[in-house]
Formats: structure tokens, C-alpha cells, sequence
């Protein structure tokens, strides 16, 4: 694997930490602040919501301006939404530097996947990539919780200067080690976007994308202060639950890929079904700082497990819907992972803010799981309808 798939990797980690850090840092900023956590958690949603809509629409504009200096521009605008939110003096001055950090996000992983298949020989494509999202998968297991304990100890304002710091070395390595003449693929238009927002398929699959992976962040928005005030974690003990949740996380995720190989459907309905199941025993499991360890370790498994699957289950269609827009159809399911984040973020403010309060997180999120694994049923059953009809499978739907 060449170096220069190595600063891909650096940026993939920054940008990952950014995203995900901040549900360690709820009540700190909430304090901070004087903010409500519903307020708060909306921190969260105004970041997934900018990679959801910045993403296509950038990445279209941006489509005719070369690779290095794209990455190289979005590593600086990454480092300023990070300087911006470390300096804000108020809520609406961090979701600003949120929203700048959220574009940056976007079009780096429409592009950057691109990229590193091109870096390599065409054998070893899907392994670069692999790598490249490594960095995501690493920025969970260490960078969240190391942003969140940084955080705690030196203020919340001290992790998002980290963050920008290592937006910096990013910045550093791809101008270092990613060669200058990248290949330009040609840029998918809105209007191709919009074709496949045509794909009635296709928009059962987003779904289930959005729901199956939005049910868990009701809870995973939450998570510090639920695991504070419903289970009696200290401060400092949530850091280390963080470790544990992240490491599930990266097992999960390889877990998920090899079972979802064989059939993404079948392993889809098993892993919405076990998460559904296990959101809302740890409704009942909280208030147990030991139960609540364990079943933590198995939703942090769970959650993350059916992101291959569901993919893989997006390319499968697009091929058979809409084959000349597979790419397309990756990068919109893409943007149904960070709806479903957004969507999850805000109701599960609504469930704190409401009587039911921080405890009934868990179990609403199982009715977002619960509904993802009504859509693979039913898509499942279309799928099977298809194969006992071949001409009907070749129509566009």
C-alpha cells in the first residue's frame, strides 16, 4: 500500500474523531453553554445533517477542480470549522463551525474512496479503501474517547483545538505524500442524483439505512449523560466506557462484513432483529453499572455490524435499478448514514426533553430498529418475487 493511502488515512481518523466526540462532551458543553442536552444533542444532527445535504451538492460543484487541491481545500476548511467551534462564544457559533467541519466531511469521502482505488492496482482496490476507512473505525475506538477525556480535563473547547491540530498533520500529509496528477473521474450531476431518488427500490434501502442505523444514536447522543445520571458512572469512568464501546464497535464491523458476504438480506434481518432486541433490554439493564457494561458491549457490536451489509445491499440494487448510477447510489446511502444519525440525534432530545425522560432512549430507538427490519423483510420478499420473475426484475423501479 502506498504512503500516500496513508494520508488519506490520518484525514479519515480527524474527520471521524470530529463527528463522533462530541457525544461524549453533551453535558459538559450543555454546562458551558447554559443549554438544555436536547439542545445539545442537536450539536450533533446539524453535523450529520451538513454531510447528508452538503455532500451531493458540493461534491457535484467541485467536481471539475483537481484532486490534490480539492482535499488540500477541504482539510482547510475541516481545520476552520474546528478553530471556529473552538473559539465559539455561543451555541449558534458552534453549529456554524460544526456545519463547515460537516462539508468538509462530505465531499472527502465521496472523493476520497475514489482516490484511493486509484492509488493502487485494481486487485487491491476494495483493500484501499478499506484502509482509508480504517481511520473511522480507529477515531472510535481512541479518538473519541481520548477527545472525550481531553474534554473533561481541560475543557470541552481544548478537544475541538485537538481536533483541528490533527486536521493540520491531514493537511500536511496530503500535501507531503499524495502524488499531483490524480485521475479526475467525471462528476455526477443533480439531476443523476435525482434519478436515483426515482428508484423506489433504492428508497427502501436508504430507508432501512436511515432507520437501521439513526434507531441506535437516540441512544448513542445520550450516552454520557444517560450513563451519569440513569446508571452512576463518573466522568472520567464514561472515558473508559467509551474505549469498551468502540472497541465493540470495530469487531462489529468486522463481524458484519463477513456475514453480510454471504447474503446482506438474511444477515440484515438477523442483526436489526439482535439490535432491536438488545436496545430495549438495556432500557432495563441502565440502572446496573454491571448489566449495563455488558449489554453496552453487545449494542456497540451491533450497531455498527450492519454497515457492510447495507452497502453491500445498495450496490446489489443499484445494479439492477439504476446500473449506470451504482456510485451515485452508494454516496446517497451515504448521506441516509448520516440522516438517520441526524434523525436519531433529535428524537432522542425530544424523548429527554419530554416526561419519558434520558431512560426511555434505548427503547425508542428499537422502534426506529424495529421499523428498519420491517423494510428488509419487505424488500426481501420483493427480492425473491424478482428472481421468480426475471423480466421484471430488468425494469427500472
Amino acid at each position: 500500500m502506498p504512503l500516500a493511502l496513508l494520508a488519506l488515512t490520518v484525514a479519515a481518523y480527524a474527520i471521524g474523531t470530529t463527528e463522533f466526540v462530541i457525544v461524549g462532551l453533551l453535558p459538559t458543553v450543555a454546562s458551558d453553554l447554559h443549554i438544555t442536552l436536547p439542545l445539545a444533542g442537536l450539536i450533533v444532527s446539524v453535523y450529520a445533517l451538513g454531510v447528508t445535504f452538503g455532500a451531493p451538492v458540493l461534491t457535484a460543484l467541485t467536481g471539475k477542480l483537481g484532486r490534490k487541491p480539492l482535499l488540500l481545500g477541504l482539510m482547510a476548511l475541516f481545520i476552520a470549522g474546528n478553530a471556529l467551534a473552538a473559539l465559539a462564544p455561543s451555541y449558534g457559533m458552534l453549529l456554524s463551525g460544526r456545519v463547515l467541519s460537516a462539508f468538509a466531511h462530505g465531499v472527502f469521502f465521496s472523493v476520497g474512496a475514489t482516490i484511493a482505488a486509484d492509488l493502487v492496482a485494481p486487485d487491491k482496490r476494495a483493500s484501499a479503501i478499506a484502509m482509508m476507512f480504517m481511520g473511522l473505525t480507529v477515531a472510535i475506538v481512541t479518538g473519541v474517547p481520548l477527545g472525550t477525556f481531553i474534554g473533561q480535563t481541560f475543557g470541552w473547547r481544548a478537544t475541538f483545538w485537538a481536533v483541528a491540530g490533527l486536521g493540520l498533520v491531514a493537511f500536511a500529509a496530503i500535501a507531503l505524500l499524495l502524488p499531483a496528477n490524480l485521475k479526475r473521474e467525471e462528476p455526477a450531476g443533480l439531476m443523476e442524483q435525482v434519478r436515483v431518488l426515482g428508484s423506489g427500490r433504492l428508497l427502501i434501502v436508504f430507508a432501512m439505512t436511515a432507520l437501521g442505523y439513526g434507531g441506535t444514536f437516540v441512544t448513542f447522543t445520550f450516552l454520557s449523560p444517560l450513563l451519569q445520571q440513569v446508571t452512576g458512572l463518573s466522568e472520567s469512568t464514561v472515558s473508559l466506557v467509551l474505549v469498551l464501546y468502540g472497541a465493540a464497535i470495530a469487531l462489529g464491523n468486522v463481524v458484519g462484513g463477513k456475514v453480510a458476504d454471504r447474503d446482506p438480506v438474511r444477515a440484515l434481518v438477523v442483526l436489526f432483529a439482535l439490535q432491536a432486541a438488545v436496545l430495549v433490554l438495556f432500557t432495563f439493564t441502565a440502572p446496573s453499572p454491571a448489566l449495563a457494561l455488558v449489554t453496552l458491549a453487545a449494542l456497540g457490536f451491533l450497531s455498527f455490524a450492519n454497515v457492510p451489509g447495507l452497502q453491500l445491499y445498495v450496490v446489489a440494487m443499484a445494479q439492477r435499478h439504476r446500473p449506470a448510477a451504482v456510485d451515485v447510489a452508494s454516496a446517497l446511502n451515504i448521506a441516509a448514514f448520516n440522516l438517520g444519525i441526524a434523525a436519531g440525534a433529535w428524537i432522542g432530545g425530544l424523548v429527554v426533553a419530554s416526561p419519558l425522560g434520558l431512560g426511555a432512549t434505548p427503547w425508542v430507538g428499537a422502534i426506529l430498529v424495529a421499523g428498519a427490519l420491517g423494510l428488509t423483510l419487505a424488500s426481501g420478499a420483493l427480492d425473491r418475487r424478482e428472481r421468480s420473475q426475471p423480466d421484471a426484475a430488468c425494469q427500472p423501479a
